[in-house]
């Protein structure tokens, strides 16, 4: 008899989950965004949200958390009801979280569901007009030069924004100041007020200083020419092809949340993805889309995990 109810409680079990599964989503969505609003991940979600929820049949609405590098929102979605409400939108940035945070509240591998990659990006690597180089190569012999006289500005401590420059020291052998700011915006007045030489950031954030001309860009951090930036050489063609960085931008459920409810989502995203005018408009700032499977993103977790991984302890990156 024992058996028997143990056997009749799991099939109860299945069928209440298939019928959720198949009523999903029957409210509000909810996106959190771990950095505060106008922010890149945040314009993305934002531009991407009114598609999404049509493709769903229910509203979706960005819910900001920042604070701690965007960790806070990060422990907010991953301790949430697995119950396909409540979702992160995050980057590259969570596989490099667990190198430069000592203790953080939730576990990248075990405390998340992936769900697609929204977009990707490359970073730029720009200076300020007035320093009296043209390309990468004059760089590296003005920084050789002038050891530890550079400042090179970034987005935050530990993000990819960080690594990029320190990548960049480490296959150039030179020796450049790191300066984090807290956040795109005042990294980006910094250096356009010359408080700061160089700035890597994720190319959407830099484009308009580099088409108005108070940023010069010396080259993408992958390995051809960004379609907006066509003068722009690519890291291969700067002689830097080791200073290698795509920036995604990917939506992720708390653990435990049914796959059913995992490949709906993902459904909805690739048809809000697919919509042209949504397309146009993402690629126009530079954030090229590029849904694909739970498991591609699980993948690319993993892949950057260990490749930043690496970069942060050679250079002996450590966050106070």
């Amino acid at each position: 008899m024992k058996n028997l109810l143990t056997l009749l409680a799991a099939a109860l079990a299945c069928v209440a989950s298939g019928a959720g599964a198949q009523s999903y989503p029957a409210k509000q969505i909810r996106i959190v965004i771990g950095f505060p609003a106008g922010g890149p991940i945040d314009i993305v979600a934002r531009m991407m949200s009114p598609k999404l929820g049509e493709a769903m049949g229910q509203s979706v609405i960005i819910d900001n958390r920042g604070g701690a590098g965007g960790t806070i929102g990060v422990d907010n979605v991953a301790k949430s009801v697995p119950d396909g409400y409540a979702l992160i939108m995050t980057s590259t940035s969570l596989a490099i979280y667990p190198h430069v945070y000592p203790k953080l509240p939730f576990d990248l591998f075990r405390d998340f569901a992936p769900i697609s990659v929204v977009s990707n990006t490359p970073e730029l690597l720009t200076i300020h007009p007035s320093l009296p180089v043209k390309n990468v190569k004059e760089l590296i012999a003005l920084a050789r030069a002038r050891p530890g006289q550079l400042n090179g500005a970034s987005t935050g401590n530990g993000g990819i924004a960080h690594l990029v420059i320190e990548l960049f020291k480490m296959e150039t052998g030179t020796n450049i100041t790191h300066v984090p700011y807290g956040g795109a915006a005042p990294a980006v007045t910094a250096t356009i007020g010359g408080h700061s030489q160089l700035l890597a950031a994720d190319l959407p954030v830099l484009l308009p200083h580099v088409q108005s001309g108070k940023l010069r860009a010396l080259f993408v951090t992958v390995g051809q020419r960004a379609a907006l930036l066509p003068d722009v050489p690519s890291a291969v063609e700067a002689g830097v092809a080791k200073v290698e960085a795509l920036n995604w931008y990917g939506l992720f459920f708390p653990a435990k949340t049914p796959r059913d409810i995992v490949d709906k989502m993902n459904s909805g995203i690739h048809k809000a993805l697919a919509d042209k005018d949504l397309r146009e408009r993402l690629i126009a700032r530079g954030a090229e889309p590029a849904p694909g499977t739970p498991e591609q993103l699980a993948a690319q977790l993993k892949n950057d995990h260990a490749k930043w991984g690496a970069v942060v302890r050679a250079a002996g990156v450590k966050l106070d």
